[in-house]
Order: C-alpha cells, then structure tokens, then sequence
C-alpha cells in the first residue's frame, strides 16, 4: 500500500476488516485469500486518487462492495469485482491482468463495468449510454447489480458534486436506476435510490417532508403499538415464530401519493406499512401466511378491493407476500403485509438473495424468472434499427409496469404488463405467432386483438400464413417485444420499395448526368422534406414521389438551403436578459440570453436547471417539472448550471398558476378575489371556478414577483375555511381567458 497517513491507512484496514465481516456468511474456504488480494490491488491501484470529498479514492469501491455483499447479499465474485470496477479505466491495471491475477469470469464483469465507465460523462446522449449498459447486463446481471452498488454510494455522497452534476445524476438515477433496481427486486435500494433523487432535484420539498415525517413519528408509534397488540396476543396462542415491524413509507413515496391524489401531507393516511415476517419451512411457508391474513382479518376488517395476493402468483422480479389493508384504530387504514423470512429476504434483496436457500426447485423457478427477462432484453436489443431514445422510453414502460396473468389453452401461465393485448400475448407466446396474428379467443369467444387482457383470461390465437403486421398494431400493443417485432417487420418492408426506389433515382441521376453522391442526395431530402435517404427513396418507390417530375437539374444545380434542427422552436415566453435581478446562467461571468420554458414557468426562489435546446438556445426548467426530469435523464451534457440571483427585482411579474379545493359556499369566488386583488395586489390574468355537488375547483393565472410572493398569497387562501386547499399547477393546466 502506498498511503503514508498513518490515520487514513487504519481507516481503510477498518472499512476491510467491516467488509470481511458482512460477508462472512458467503464465503467458501479460500475465499478471503482471493478478496484481499483484489483489496490489496485496489489499494495500489488507487493510491494517489482523492474523491471530491478530499478522501480517499479507495473508500469507494469499499464501500460497493460492502454494498453488494450487505445490502444486496452478493457472494465473493462480486465483492471482488465491485472492488476492482474501476481500476481498469482509471489506473494502469489491463483486463489482462485480472484475467491473469483471478479468472476470465471476474475478467468479463469487470470488462462490462469498464464498457459502462466508458461512455459515461462524455457528449454522448445518456440514452445511447443506458442501451449500451444493458447490452452487458444480458451477458452477465451482476454487471448491473454492481453498477446499481456503485449508483448507490455516489447517491450517499452527492453533496460533494457541482450543482450541475448533482441535477445530472439524481435525475437519471431516478429515470433508469431506481426503476431498474424494482424490476430486479431490490426494493430496499430502489426506495433510497427514489428517496435521494427527490433530495437533490426538490431539496426544500424533501426536507419539509422529511421535517413532517419526524415530528409525527412518536405519535405514529404509538399508534402501530396499539394495532399491533391484539395481533401479537392471536400470533402467540397459534406458536409460530413472528417477527412484527412497523415501517414508515418512504419520503419519495409520499410526495407521489401527494401529487397525483393531489394531497396534502395530513392528509396521506397511509404514511407506515405493518410488516408480519413468519419464521416457516419452505412447505409450510404459504398456509402460515394465510392463517395469519385470517387472524389479522378477522380483527380488523379488510378493504376487499386493497387485497393482494402475490404468493399463490409472485409477481416476476420473484416478490412474494400477502397484502391486506384493513380498517384500524380512529378510522384509520393500515396496510398490512404477511410474508415469511424467505419471501422477505427476496423482497428487500432481490433475485441475489435466492442463491442463500438451498431449495433447488424454488431456486431454479426464481432463476427462470430472471433468465426470462434477461432473454426479452435481449430480443428488444436486437433491434438496432430505433433509435436509443425510442429503446430507451419503451424499455422503461416496462420497469414500473403492473402485471396481469392469463393462460394458454393447454393452462399455461404468461405473465405480461397491466394493459397488454391479445396480440401482445401472441407476441409474448412467440414472434412468429405474432407476427401471424389473425385474432383471438378469450374464454371462448372471438375478441379483436386490441382486447386489453383481464386476469385468468384463457386466450387462445389464431393465425393465418397469409397475415403480417401493419403500422395499426403500434397503436394498442403496450409491450417491448411486440412493438420492437412490429417495428422491425415494417422496416424490413419498407428497406424492400426503397431498395427499388433508390434503383429508380439511381437509373435517373446516371442518365441526367448527376453523381449518387451524398451530397446530392441530401438537397433532394431537404426539397421534398424527407426525414432521410431511407425516407426519400421509400417514397419514390411508393410512387408518393413521382420519379418523373423529379427536376434533377434545377433541384441539385442550385445551391441548396440548409436546413439548421430545431429551428422550428417551440413556443416560449418572451427573451428575457440576464440581469443581476434575475438567472445566472453557468459562469456568472458569462452574459447569456434565455427563455423560460412556458411547461413549468419558473419563478424567482424556485430550483432551476438550464438546458440547451437543439437550436443553441438556452431554455430554463422549474426542476420539479417532468419535462425537466426528462431532459436531465437523457441530454445530461446539455444541463447548465442556473440559480436565481439574490437580488428579486419586484418591479417584473411572472406567471404561476394556482389550484384551489374546498367545499362551495355563497360568496366564495368574492372572497378568493378580494384576497387576490385587493388584499395582496395581485393581478390576476385568468380565473374559473366549477362547482360540483357542494364542492369547488378553482384554478387561476396570477403575476408574482417570486416563489415566497406566491407561497404568501397561498397561505393567506388557506386560511379562508379548514377546507381549502391551495396547491401550485403548471400554466397548461390552466384554461386561457375567453373574450
């Protein structure tokens, strides 16, 4: 080792010797032989390296590695390759040299790990990034289990990033990563992972959140001792081995139900889950469960549309347990979730933890599972065709996606997304049977192919030899696999008329005297406004195009017009000047033009993110807007840094649009612009308020000078009556005055 801080040195043998102890239940006899000397390579490897944070560069890989083995409950391999991820693209060290020092199998994750290191925090578009990422991870998932232990710890220790880097990051960890680590059911990492994205793209949201959910948690415990209390007294007349916690919902689980129940805090009922872990041999595992939910159920009444049963079925990341949610003490729903310590280690470990029990046909089933998944990944990769954009937005449809389950005629299960089709099921039965898709029966009866699939349906498909896909299908069918196929068939289809086409403009340029040069054939793209040469000849084939009044001579000969992308800008408030009232833009130094993008309209005091539209332009985000999460997840190298400065001119108004609920009463619409207009001078540039069966929904345009003017007025509204609510909405959802 060559650090010589003596107090640094036993910090990292401290941090080893932790390693070593968290993995003690999966080593093997020469295993700790093989960790240290792969600990002794980083060490060497990374001597002279510092993180941001000023420590140590090989803290890091410790910690993933730690990570892989305590949180993930990963073996020996890949602690040895979560310590050595980085040492192939930072130092010296060659695959080689793994190869050499250990085995080709560490040699080939690492090499993976490598590849994704590799195209990362270039000018490349986070998309291509993603796709090459998990093209490694269909040849081996412990390449993606270790990058999501490397994503972790960087989330642990973001403070030390550039505010830039930090928007970066959480937004594509809470894109891609999180959704990832719940497909692979590792549900413990995906809550932190969603929880420290919302703590750096909405910080002061988190930390009110987080504020709130401290100061009810005494009075929230004593609340799940008392539910839990008659539970204990049944669950220790029946002898079985329990274990009973009452957990909190994560903070980035909350804010969801906020927003789309559009809720207040108080008003988040479900703000803990009550977890009954049973301690029950494999064959006994299921009844233990159920007698529990009888017991439980029979103390509390049940919600029977809130009733989960994912044990007779486990879902496909291979999560299994019982949910109910049941009425509990002061009128309050609880949700509660019955699973035995298998199912649990699963649930909060993933598909890594199956390898701890030595069940061989439970095994083998979980293992399936993933090797079924892994084997659709790399169908929906094969199509080169898309582009990483369009890859990327259809495979991330299906991270998050619940799931139905029907059979086949002989009674065989397919698990498919909520929403899927017949003809996704013909799809998902096999790409010929898709692609041959005539139509389907359901329990018996002939349905079109766009029948959104029930659970237990029977589906049997028919087909026919003469049947082939059209562009119609893309509009109904929800799952990768089926629209990949689909899409392919039709390219395949298309290159075949724009082969003849290409033939045809070919046969004419050569006889008129003109060169099939690129060149050439971009002006003729650029005058018939064609997306590209495929576009174009596909058209000329078509006859869309008529190849005969194609003027060759007075198209090419005159200088063609360039056509600059994103020209055609979208709509926007008006050019705004920084100014030292206003944005700083990355180098305060630097003076740059900006537009507010009108999706979000952000105001003075609000977290905003700059980003650099296809035209050059500079267009600036609320970070809490969709759009923005969006953009920073996929065009990360085109974020600038911007912060409002701290002086707020209130001689400009901006615009911001309000929600308001409560319950109707006369004269109400009169007293919410008294307030508005009189009271706090603010002028209103659109109002309209519906009323419902004695409730109210109002929504209003307003011109504020910053976020605090804003949240003033919002807390003066609130106190109109105890019912009112008063939420922020995005301009778009506000109807535009009508003469």
């Amino acid at each position: 080792m060559k650090l010589d801080n003596t107090t640094e040195n036993k910090e990292i043998a401290s941090r080893y010797r932790q390693l070593l102890k968290v993995s003690k239940w999966s080593r093997e006899k020469g295993d700790i032989t093989i960790i240290r000397k792969a600990f002794v390579m980083a060490v060497d490897a990374h001597s002279s390296m510092r993180r941001k944070s000023g420590e140590p560069y090989i803290y890091h890989p410790i910690a993933v590695a730690r990570i892989a083995a305590e949180e993930m409950g990963l073996g020996t391999t890949s602690i040895v390759c979560a310590l050595l991820h980085d040492v192939v693209e930072d130092t010296d060290i060659t695959l080689e040299d793994i190869e050499r020092e250990f085995n080709p199998k560490i040699a080939n994750i690492i090499d993976g790990l490598t590849k994704i290191a590799g195209v990362y925090d270039t000018n490349s578009p986070q998309a291509e990034n993603f796709r090459k990422m998990l093209l490694t991870m269909a040849d081996d998932v412990r390449v993606i289990l270790i990058k999501l232990c490397d994503r972790l710890h960087n989330m642990r220790t973001l403070e030390h990033m550039s505010d830039r880097g930090q928007l970066k990051i959480a937004a594509e960890t809470s894109y891609i990563y999180a959704p990832l680590a719940h497909r692979l059911g590792l549900y413990t990492i995906k809550t932190e992972l969603e929880d420290l994205s919302l703590k750096y793209t909405q910080p002061a949201l988190y930390q009110e959140l987080k504020h709130k959910l401290n100061a009810t948690k005494e009075q929230r415990n004593r609340y799940i001792r008392s539910f839990i209390k008659p539970i204990k007294l049944e669950l220790d007349e029946l002898g079985v081995d329990y274990e009973i916690k009452g957990r909190p919902k994560s903070i980035h689980s909350i804010y969801n139900k906020m927003v789309s129940k559009n809720l207040e805090f108080e008003d988040v009922y479900d703000l803990f889950a009550i977890r009954i872990i049973l301690d029950s041999d494999p064959e006994d595992e299921k009844m233990d469960c159920w007698n529990v939910y009888s017991i439980t159920t029979s103390i509390f009444k049940p919600n029977p549309e809130r009733m989960r049963d994912w044990i007779s079925i486990s879902k496909s990341n291979g999560y299994e347990s019982l949910h109910a949610t049941v009425m509990g003490p002061k009128g309050q729903w609880v949700e509660v979730q019955i699973r035995s310590s298998r199912m649990d280690a699963i649930a909060e470990k993933g598909y890594a933890a199956h390898w701890k029990y030595k069940d061989e046909s439970k095994t083998l089933t979980k293992a399936n599972n993933l090797d079924n998944w892994l084997t659709q990944i790399r169908e929906i990769l094969e199509d080169q065709d898309g582009t990483a954009l369009e890859f990327l937005d259809e495979f991330k449809m299906n991270l998050y996606a619940k799931e139905v389950f029907a059979f086949t005629p002989k009674g065989l299960l397919r698990k498919l997304p909520k929403g899927s089709t017949t003809l996704d099921f013909a799809f998902d039965i096999h790409t010929e049977v898709g692609a041959k898709c005539l139509g389907a029966k359901v329990n018996g009866k002939l349905v079109p192919l766009s029948y959104e699939i029930k659970n237990g349906d029977q589906i049997e498909i028919l087909t026919s030899a003469k049947q082939k896909p059209n562009k119609d299908w893309l509009n109904f069918v929800k799952t990768s696999k089926a629209k990949t196929k689909i899409k392919q068939s039709l390219k395949d289809e298309k290159r075949v008329v724009a082969g003849l086409g290409k033939e045809s403009l070919a046969r004419k340029m050569r006889n008129t005297g003109f060169d099939y040069s690129v060149d050439n054939i971009n002006k003729l793209v650029i005058y018939f406004k064609a997306v590209d040469e495929l576009e174009l000849t596909f058209q000329i084939g078509k006859g869309i195009i008529d190849k005969e009044k194609i003027k060759l001579q007075e198209i090419l000969v005159q200088t063609a017009k360039v056509h600059k992308p994103g020209s055609e800008r979208e709509e926007s408030t008006s050019l705004k000047k920084k100014t030292s009232s206003e944005l700083l833009l990355g180098d305060a130094t630097i003076n740059m033009d900006y537009t507010l993008a009108q999706c979000c309209n952000p105001i003075p005091g609000d977290k905003v993110m700059g980003f650099i539209t296809v035209g050059g332009d500079i267009k600036v985000h609320n970070t809490r807007c969709k759009n923005a999460q969006n953009l920073m997840s996929k065009y990360g190298y085109r974020i600038i840094k911007a912060q409002w400065a701290g002086e707020v001119s209130i001689e400009e108004d901006f615009e911001a649009g309000l929600e308001i609920r409560g319950i109707d009463s006369l004269g109400l619409v009169s007293k919410v612009t008294d307030i508005v207009s009189k009271q706090l001078k603010v002028n209103m540039k659109s109002i309209s308020f519906e009323s419902l069966d004695g409730t109210f929904i109002g929504k209003l345009k307003l011109q504020v000078s910053h976020k605090e003017h804003l949240e003033q007025l919002m807390d003066v509204l609130k106190g109109i009556d105890q019912y009112i609510k008063v939420s922020r909405i995005d301009l778009d959802n506000v109807p535009k005055l009508t003469s």
